[in-house]
């Protein structure tokens, strides 16, 4: 089991990867983000992106379902009070393959609630031609050693 104590600024760590398929994206885009770029392959085209994307909405989402097989569901995790600065500096296209990494940038004992303490992350993404393509950062609450 991960702790509070155990994570260490300046830690970084690659939580895993994922390939987005064009089926994924407009699955996605469809029911979430319906925007012709993410839903409508002939329309996309016509858009400045040339074509299908995925929805900024699905990155992060792939982000989070990492996060809690790499690390989170390791954790004595107590939630988040959420996510700051989500940035989505290049389109994910069909095909992508996106390395997601998070690391450690500020750590502190709640000044409030005995037992528990905050991490704060910076999150980034990766395509396969090595260009950053999403980064956000957040804070998560974590339990402290008895």
């Amino acid at each position: 089991m991960i702790w509070w104590e155990d994570f260490k600024l300046g830690e970084s760590t690659e939580m895993g990867r994922h390939t987005f398929s064009e089926d994924e994206i407009l699955a996605f885009g469809r029911k979430y983000d319906p925007q012709s770029f993410h839903t409508d392959p002939v329309a996309a085209k016509r858009t400045v992106f040339g074509g299908i994307i995925a929805s900024g909405w699905l990155t992060c989402a792939v982000g989070m379902r990492l996060m809690v097989e790499n690390y989170v569901g390791k954790t004595v995790s107590l939630g988040s009070p959420g996510v700051d600065n989500i940035r989505w500096l290049k389109p994910v296209r069909p095909g992508d393959t996106l390395a997601y990494r998070r690391t450690v940038t500020e750590t502190r004992a709640s000044a409030t609630r005995k037992g528990v303490g905050l991490v704060k992350h910076r999150y980034e993404a990766v395509n396969q031609e090595g260009e950053l393509v999403l980064t956000m950062e957040g804070w998560g609450m974590f339990g402290r050693r008895p």
